[in-house]
């Protein structure tokens, strides 16, 4: 079956997300808060707060910014999923970017895609 086909096909209740058979592996989800957190790090370059992905079993991401932060507007107000990927550049082909694949860490790429609105988050790790 082809991507175009699958687009159109209906997912059935005990189906995993089609994006599981092409290798995407859950990572965390990321959840807009203005309530300040306990524990949270600040980043600068992204003017945000971040906490709980270090100790949620979930993989829950509280995420809350500063009023100047670069995110986009869409990422502050709307949760978002992300999946770990093996190729990144393979994985955005063709889809919709929210900004530039960017490299927050040593060894990290991300890329921001939306989906009928919504924000997925995919990461690449160096595995090296």
């Amino acid at each position: 079956m082809s991507e175009e086909q699958s687009k159109h096909r209906v997912r059935q209740d005990r189906e995993l997300p089609a994006v599981t058979k092409r290798g995407w592996r859950y990572h965390h989800i990321g959840i807009p808060t203005n309530q300040p957190r306990p524990g949270e790090k600040y980043i600068p370059d992204y003017g945000m707060y971040v906490s709980g992905f270090e100790t949620s079993p979930y993989g829950i991401e509280w995420m809350r910014f500063e009023k100047n932060s670069p995110i986009s507007d869409l990422i502050k107000r709307v949760p978002h999923i992300a999946f770990e990927v093996d190729d990144l550049d393979k994985e955005v082909e063709g889809k919709e970017l929210l900004g530039e694949i960017s490299s927050p860490s040593i060894g990290t790429r991300v890329a921001m895609i939306i989906d009928h609105g919504a924000p997925v988050e995919l990461i690449e790790f160096n595995k090296k």
